[in-house]
């Protein structure tokens, strides 16, 4: 079986493609190494994958309709992981338009290549938590109304699922996106909360807390997603089209995930409280029963197991 993976050369398509080696199938690795971040770090994800038996590394946007349709037809693959995003809340306020290329027309894109394909491939596709906008109920369903995005970035995620809907309703393709929930391990992107954190405390800098440290996050273990991830992918009685949450159905205080991540890296935290800020949500919360039933989806990993693991990594990269 072989498997695309857009996006590969991120944070969580890394993991992902890691895996599907080690499970046996051949990777075609698509991603445009753009500067969001820092690209040495995903050049040294790369580097990883490189040389593994299986594994195959194009430099390439999804932005690239022509030359997405080559490789779809170089490759021919069984599975499309599309993990391929511009991500960012706060970003997408100042940026609106780097998340129409490539969350919008870049995932047109992928939606197409796979209707054209010789073979038309099961496409998975990364949504977010953020698409549950301001909601108050928890924990999130996937059956609450996500018509109310508080962020262009959430819009997109949100437009993603109508778009493959619509996909799948006209073309009998079937189309599986997950709802990601504040995704954590080694290799993490710098721009998010626990490298920020760290970063900040092992150089002796006050850490940004907003909301005044009053904030809930469903954190989630790479490790765990990518299994939820794999599962999906492996299943072969999904409908033509649905929606997942993928998280750990735990909802953490963010000021217990700064004393855990302080911890573990040896520091005593000094923080600066700060308001809200535009486009955050207060808290995160995912109900997993409906991944469970589909596909046996368990997260195992606790803040206090997964954490350390993220630290101990930081600081060897770093060498800190």
């Amino acid at each position: 079986m072989k498997i695309f993976i857009t996006g590969f050369a991120g944070f969580i398509g890394f993991h992902a493609a890691h895996e599907f080696l080690r499970r046996g199938w051949e990777v075609v690795g698509i991603d445009n190494f753009c500067d969001y971040y820092d690209v040495k770090l995903k050049r040294d994800r790369t580097a990883l994958l490189e040389g593994q038996r299986g594994f195959t590394a194009r430099e390439l946007d999804i932005g690239d309709l022509e030359g997405l349709r080559g490789a779809f037809a170089a490759e021919n693959p069984d599975v499309v992981l599309n993990l391929a995003a511009q991500p960012g809340v706060r970003y997408s306020i100042d940026h609106p338009f780097v998340y129409e290329k490539t969350n919008l027309a870049g995932f047109l894109n992928v939606l197409e290549c796979c209707r054209h394909a010789a073979k038309v491939p099961k496409l998975v596709f990364a949504s977010s938590s953020s698409v549950y906008g301001g909601n108050k109920k928890m924990p999130f369903e996937e059956s609450d109304k996500v018509d109310t995005p508080i962020s262009l970035y959430a819009a997109t995620k949100k437009a993603n699922e109508l778009m493959a809907h619509t996909y799948s309703h006209l073309y009998k393709m079937q189309t599986i996106g997950l709802r990601f929930f504040t995704v954590y391990g080694a290799w993490y992107r710098p721009d998010m909360a626990l490298s920020l954190f760290a970063d900040a405390m092992l150089h002796g800098r006050p850490i940004k807390v907003f909301n005044h440290g009053d904030m809930l996050r469903d954190f989630t273990y790479v490790d765990d997603i990518v299994d939820g991830i794999v599962r999906v992918v492996e299943a072969q009685d999904l409908p033509l089209y649905d929606i997942f949450n993928i998280g750990n159905h735990r909802s953490e205080k963010l000021l217990d995930v700064i004393n855990v991540l302080a911890e573990s890296l040896g520091v005593e935290p000094n923080m600066e409280m700060l308001p809200m800020q535009p486009g955050d949500v207060y808290a995160t919360y995912a109900s997993i029963e409906k991944l469970n039933k589909a596909v046996g989806y368990e997260p195992k990993t606790t803040i206090r197991e997964g954490i350390p693991v993220f630290a101990k990594w930081y600081k060897e990269y770093h060498g800190l």
